[in-house]
């Protein structure tokens, strides 16, 4: 089991920044994906950025440019920089870890509310 606790979100104005973190502990891999997701009010969960164990990292075309991703060889923990921040980033963004070979390891955070105001 893996355990996730994010931190890190709030109120911010248009342009604005945050730095979300996301800790993990339990049965920790080095070789996981390590990744942010978020989930607007009525619509789907999305992709915002993920980073492999070597350093790969994934953007959602709507961040790029604006949200960098980074984290630590352990893989226990993940960073998300959010800089000029939009209203339509406004959601509530959760930190994933799976690994790529094993199907089932595949664990989720309880979500960190992020709110930008226009």
């Amino acid at each position: 089991q893996v355990q996730l606790v994010e931190s890190g979100g709030g109120l911010v104005e248009t342009g604005g920044s945050l730095r979300l973190s996301c800790v993990a502990s339990g049965n920790i891999w080095r070789s996981n994906v390590m990744g942010w997701y978020r989930q607007a009010p009525g619509k789907r969960r999305e992709l915002v950025a993920t980073i492999t164990s070597g350093g790969t990292m994934d953007f959602a075309d709507s961040v790029k440019g604006r949200f960098t991703i980074s984290r630590d060889n352990a893989g226990s923990t993940v960073h998300l920089q959010m800089n000029s921040l939009k209203p339509e980033d406004t959601a509530v963004y959760y930190c994933n870890v799976r690994n790529p070979v094993y199907y089932g390891y595949d664990y989720w955070g309880q979500g960190t509310q992020v709110t930008v105001s226009s």
